[in-house]
């Protein structure tokens, strides 16, 4: 079962995850993070910036969790471009040091195993930020999708296009493929993160943690992982039946155990 930690807002969520990263760089200097985009994990990168002040991240390495297919990666809402405004050029890493999948479409056929390649050559993600979509999906990984899947090429849901539509000038801008780690290829980080804020997002994070286990939820596989933590507000936890033992366990956890 998933660890849930409840938390007064975004910020204290992230600063949360902040101190774990800070953590992990300070012990391995070249520690592989999985990176995850959109407004979710931002309360993460913003409190990781004062934090990491003074600590070498000059080695550390990262992956994106997914890219369009078929958008110019000079475009602002390309994933490489946003990984790179909104985490590589303020916490000062190395852009060469931070992978997303090739979304070009010469040589997407086989864009999909070469990220796997290239993320089990680094030796594992240590830490998987995630986020959640209304529908449920981690990643890219729409309704349906295989627990086993691998980084592949996805045909994006209505739904996730009209969430995303909002960083496009039209919903039309928005393109309809992407490439997308798998949730198999997620489920063997050593430790996932999943974060989750506001009512909108209570449905989902309910059926991901207490619901059952199905491809119908892609976010339900966190379930299979043996380090899960799931960091939500009070609006985006309310709808879990457990919410009170959540809280009590955390506030009882061991120091030792950390997050």
């Amino acid at each position: 079962m998933a660890e849930v930690v409840i938390v007064r807002d975004a910020a204290a969520g992230g600063a949360l995850v902040a101190d774990e990263i800070v953590r992990l760089v300070r012990a391995d200097p070249e520690v592989v993070l999985g990176l995850a985009t959109g407004s979710t994990p931002l309360p993460v990168y913003e409190a990781l910036r004062p934090r990491l002040a003074g600590v070498d991240v000059s080695r550390v390495r990262g992956f994106a969790l997914d890219e369009y297919v078929g958008l110019d990666p000079s475009h602002p809402e390309s994933y490489r471009s946003v990984i790179a405004r909104e985490v590589v050029e303020p916490l000062g890493l190395d852009p060469a040091r931070i992978r997303v999948p090739d979304g070009t479409l010469a040589g997407i056929e086989h864009a999909g195993e070469d990220y796997e390649a290239a993320i089990r050559d680094s030796g594992g993600v240590a830490l998987q930020i995630l986020g959640i979509g209304t529908d449920g999906h981690i990643g890219f990984n729409e309704p349906g999708s295989s627990f086993a899947s691998l980084t592949r090429v996805k045909t994006l849901t209505e739904q996730t296009r009209e969430d995303n539509a909002r960083f496009f000038d039209s919903i039309d801008d928005v393109p309809r493929h992407c490439i997308t780690q798998g949730l198999g290829t997620i489920l063997r980080a050593h430790h996932l993160v999943l974060l989750a804020f506001g009512e909108g997002k209570a449905e989902a994070v309910a059926g991901a943690v207490e619901g059952p286990l199905t491809a119908s939820l892609p976010g339900s596989a966190i379930q299979l992982h043996p380090h899960a933590t799931v960091i939500v507000d009070e609006a985006a936890a309310s709808r879990l039946a457990h919410a009170d033992y959540y809280r009590y366990a955390f506030a009882n956890k061991p120091a030792w155990q950390g997050l």
